[in-house]
């Protein structure tokens, strides 16, 4: 579904990513983990765009994204909701929300029938100011704009950091839907191993920009966490 071949990617002068090379599944959940500094965030961002340069190639389906500004990225199937969340503080829910459907390839500007059963709350406070929310809405209406654009690809960066526990829970349970009810491909940055291990059908392990360790999740080890993740 998106395969990533030899990606580099910088910031500036400094190379951030080296060499990455990894298949993510159609319709599964693929966990990246490793300790802060590694690369995850800044590989979502390379597949979305939005470092300074990049190299190598981004295949979804039959095309190559690599050359592309983010906003055919976007067009092209691929949503992404950033680690801090990103919403706009002064639209309301329904704006935020319909922000995201300015991706939709079909030009599709409405808020999806599955927004209101995924959150409830959103859907009872449709005319609230985004940065009223607390921070575990302000991530459901992230995902919520995410969806709006009814992408393929779903990119998602520590979306349960922050939160509060009432709402990792329900984050988590969204997270497995979209892979389960609406049939998406969701690349996970995850710190969260138990997690990783309840939702991801593969992973992937980042240290100095490089894939150190990948496989399907039930060889993600005790070690392998030892060794790359406990500082």
């Amino acid at each position: 579904m998106l395969d990533l071949i030899n990606l580099e990617s910088y910031y500036g002068r400094s190379k951030a990513l080296n060499g990455i090379t990894l298949s993510i599944p159609k319709g599964e959940i693929t966990g990246i983990a490793g300790r802060n500094g590694t690369g995850k965030t800044t590989l979502l961002k390379t597949i979305m765009g939005l470092t300074d340069d990049s190299s190598g190639t981004i295949r979804l389906a039959d095309k190559d994204l690599i050359t592309c500004p983010t906003h055919e990225r976007a067009l092209s199937g691929i949503a992404y909701v950033p680690q801090g969340r990103g919403i706009i503080p002064e639209f309301t829910v329904r704006e935020n929300i319909l922000m995201g459907a300015f991706a939709h390839r079909e030009g599709k500007r409405s808020i999806p029938e599955i927004v209101p059963e995924l959150f409830p709350y959103l859907a009872d406070n449709m005319s609230r100011p985004g940065g009223v929310l607390s921070g575990g809405q302000q991530q459901q209406l992230a995902i919520a704009r995410a969806l709006a654009a009814e992408p393929d690809v779903v990119l998602l960066d520590e979306p349960n950091e922050g939160i509060q526990p009432s709402i990792v829970e329900e984050i988590e349970a969204v997270i497995l839907r979209m892979k389960d009810d609406l049939g998406l491909t969701v690349v996970l940055v995850e710190q969260n191993i138990g997690f990783l291990r309840r939702a991801a059908s593969s992973f992937a392990m980042l240290e100095k920009g490089r894939v150190v360790e990948a496989g399907q999740i039930a060889a993600l080890s005790d070690e392998m966490v030892e060794r790359h993740m406990t500082i």
